[in-house]
């Protein structure tokens, strides 16, 4: 569970991480609790075929697709020596200022479950 939070401290919303057998799924929720977007993430999140991975982001309410976080392939040499990552976030114009920022935190979530070494 991750919080996201205001600089006065207010509650902006929360990403969970629901189980599942297979692929970790995320639930990202309004200050409320209540369920708005799904984060998926892919059958493998590593960039061994040279390319982007893609965490597709789906409504809550109809299963559909609004946008994705992108962890983006840096390169040969960046990606196999150090432990810097580029990400991207791709999300409606119009969602809701307080969801833009907790999608921003499920982006630091997703950088740190599955991109960070454990030195």
């Amino acid at each position: 569970r991750l919080d996201v939070l205001s600089p006065c401290g207010e509650i902006l919303g929360t990403i969970r991480q629901e189980w599942s057998l297979c692929l970790p799924k995320f639930r990202v929720e309004d200050a409320n609790g209540e369920c708005v977007l799904m984060i998926r993430a892919p059958f493998c999140a590593y960039s061994w075929r040279c390319g982007d991975v893609d965490f597709p982001i789906y409504s809550a309410y109809d299963d559909s697709p609004v946008g994705k976080i992108t962890k983006q392939w840096s390169g040969l040499g960046r990606e196999l020596f150090t432990d810097a990552d580029h990400f991207g976030i791709t999300f409606p114009m119009d969602l809701d200022v307080h969801i833009k920022a907790v999608l921003l935190g499920a982006c630091f979530l997703i950088d740190f479950l599955f991109y960070e070494s454990e030195q």
